[in-house]
């Protein structure tokens, strides 16, 4: 398991991921022994007429083949089910939390969530200068190591080194990047991310994801206007706006909804043919000579010109021909000061009768931050004010109204005040959706321990702490329960029968160095047994909560790995005493130690009788000793069908 990925990321390079993603794209180009042909690539554009650009742009920064490498890496940590919650108020949910790195927990949904996940919406850090965004990496390489994956130089290594512990522009960089490629790879054909920043990193956000999506792929960019107040600054400017960024993952497959459009100002007094149409505008900005004219009424001989600056926005032609159709009305009476004709502007003339993708600017007071931090504080939490500048909830429903189906996956990897899982919620309650949610969020302590060894509040953390919330993503996961209480309170007569107001808990987390050291010592090849590697995995022994024991631990990493959703069924089964687990009746894991030559022949008999009709047996490579190993394989042999053995460490 652990052992097989260290395996795999020790032999990464910077352009591992590209060349993953370039093999399975374009695998014609490749050799047998993997690599690209370049000359065969050029002559395809060449035969085909492909324009090369010759002098492109290209992003640089302090770290870029240090997060290139990052984002080609397996993880290197395991999911712990939180059992509590997921045998509990979480047993019939489809949605997800993730406690934990959020770089690990990306790594472990591209096995089974990769082109399934149609909406993305994270906040990051916005890197102020306030505290708010360090770079978390320790570099637990040497010098020489980076040397060897890097291919750097002394000068190089000193300067990636610098950035540890440091908020500057490369290191935000090397800290988003890697992130932004592998969250690239769970979006759909038809998918989005939507990205919140303010202008501190605003050009470098737009910069890395022109890098990793391409300018092509560039759907739009939002401004929202976040508070209506002045803010002290030291140069006199008051920021009161931050920007929004749209990227598609297929610009020619995404495609963006709105609201129900209203047509309340169309009707139809006339009993036009038509149909419903309401009074049109007829002048226009821009023009020529020829729709710059006089129109004379014939029933009153009012004569009307455009106004001063612009233009009619049709010519001659055109009004006579409206005129003809009933489109183009001439009043048969009229006041003095007002215009002696009129246009109507017909329901059918609509680019789309039923949806507009409505303006998400200006000064909505909806979507602004101080309606957030109410919301939450008076909705929620009752009170107490557990977040700074949270993301408005109504806000974040318009992002995924207009960018999800009805039965999209919706995931933000900067889960904060868990704003989109609300969102989520909300918007299924209102429109019998089923949308589903995954979030992530770092279990950031909302207290320091001073000299003296006391617990004392973060900054901004102490309205948190007094209420007994020990890190950031227990506020979360609250704020989750919570709001699904005040949806199912709000809605009670109305709410679809199948709402799903809960969620799957899981912590992504490292084994303990202790564990980490046994596991180097272990030798496959040898008797013994690692007789306590189960409990090593269990929630206990790992020091956090949920009740998980090992086995758990280690078949919840297993079913992400190979590609099985999070709320897969699976199966225990009895092969003469030995518990099993059989997932989809088509893989067989065998994790607990105890196995032995019956169980071997029992399992035989039910594969020769068809009892059992599996593709493959994983098993837990610490649980068996070699004489095990080896008599299971040679019995999978004699079967009269090909059964793969996968064995991990």
């Amino acid at each position: 398991m652990l052992t097989d990925n260290e395996k795999f990321n020790a032999q990464v390079k910077p352009n591992t991921a590209f060349l993953t993603e370039l093999k399975s794209k374009l695998p014609e180009f490749f050799d047998r022994e993997g690599n690209f042909d370049m000359g065969k690539f050029r002559q395809q554009l060449a035969d085909k007429n492909v324009n090369e650009l010759k002098d492109g742009y290209q992003l640089n920064f302090i770290g870029k083949d240090y997060a290139r490498r990052q984002a080609g890496e397996m993880p290197t940590t395991v999911i712990v089910p939180d059992e509590e919650q997921n045998q509990g108020a979480g047993k019939d949910s489809h949605n997800l939390f993730f406690t934990g790195d959020n770089l690990e927990v990306l790594r472990h949904l591209q096995a089974n969530y990769a082109g399934k996940v149609d909406v993305i919406y994270i906040d990051p850090p916005y890197n102020t200068g306030n505290g708010d965004f360090v770079y978390p990496d320790a570099f637990e390489y040497s010098d020489k190591q980076l040397h060897d994956m890097l291919g750097m130089s002394d000068d190089q290594i000193e300067r990636l080194k610098s950035i540890q512990g440091k908020s500057s522009h490369s290191a935000w960089l090397t800290f988003m990047y890697p992130r932004l490629v592998v969250a690239k790879r769970l979006l759909s054909d038809i998918g989005c991310i939507m990205i919140s920043i303010d202008e501190n990193e605003d050009y470098n956000l737009k910069a890395i994801m022109m890098d990793v999506f391409g300018e092509y792929n560039f759907m739009g960019q939002v401004i929202r206007k976040t508070r209506s107040s002045a803010n002290d600054t030291n140069n006199g400017f008051n920021q009161q706006h931050e920007s929004l960024y749209i990227y598609s993952r297929n610009a020619d497959s995404f495609k963006m909804t709105g609201d129900l459009k209203d047509f309340k100002q169309y009707s139809n007094p006339d009993d036009d043919p038509n149909g419903d149409w309401k009074m049109s505008d007829p002048s226009a900005r821009s023009g020529s000579e020829s729709t710059n004219f006089e129109i004379v009424n014939p029933y009153t001989g009012k004569k009307d010109l455009p106004p001063k600056g612009r233009y009619w926005a049709f010519s001659k032609f055109t009004m006579e021909k409206w005129i003809e159709e009933g489109k183009f009305v001439f009043k048969k009476s009229h006041e003095e000061n007002e215009r002696g004709f009129f246009i109507k502007k017909y329901v059918k003339e609509l680019r789309s009768k039923n949806k507009q993708v409505d303006s998400l600017f200006g000064i909505d007071n909806a979507y602004m931050n101080q309606t957030a931090t109410k919301y939450i504080r008076d909705d929620i939490f009752k009170g107490e004010d557990m977040f700074t500048s949270p993301k408005p909830l109504e806000f974040i429903k318009k992002l995924i109204l207009y960018t999800s189906q009805s039965d999209s996956t919706v995931l933000d990897f900067f889960a904060g005040s868990a704003t989109t899982a609300d969102a989520v919620m909300q918007l299924n309650a209102e429109d019998g959706g089923h949308r589903k949610f995954i979030m992530v969020q770092l279990p950031e302590p909302t207290f320091t321990i001073n000299s003296d060894g006391k617990e004392v509040p973060t900054k901004g953390g102490k309205a948190a702490y007094d209420a007994g919330f020990r890190s950031i993503d227990e506020i979360s996961r609250e704020r989750i329960r919570r709001a699904a209480a005040k949806i199912k309170a709000d809605n009670e007569l109305t709410l679809p029968a199948d709402f799903d107001g809960s969620f799957k808990h899981y912590r992504v987390v490292k084994p303990t160095k202790q564990l980490l050291l046994e596991i180097e010592d272990f030798d496959p090849k040898g008797t013994a047994l690692f007789n306590d590697m189960l409990n090593s995995y269990a929630s206990d022994a790992l020091g956090i909560a949920g009740g998980a024991t090992g086995a758990q631990t280690i078949l919840t990493t297993w079913l992400a790995k190979d590609g099985y959703a999070f709320d897969t069924e699976t199966k225990r089964i009895d092969i003469a005493g030995y518990r099993a687990t059989l997932v989809n009746d088509n893989r067989l894991y065998l994790i607990n130690p105890g196995w032995g030559a019956k169980n071997t022949e029992a399992l035989l008999n039910q594969l020769g009788t068809y009892q059992l009709d599996v593709q493959a047996v994983v098993l837990f490579g610490y649980s068996f000793n070699i004489a095990e190993l080896r008599e299971l394989e040679n019995g999978l042999k004699q079967v009269d069908r090909h059964i793969s053995l996968i064995k991990r460490y």
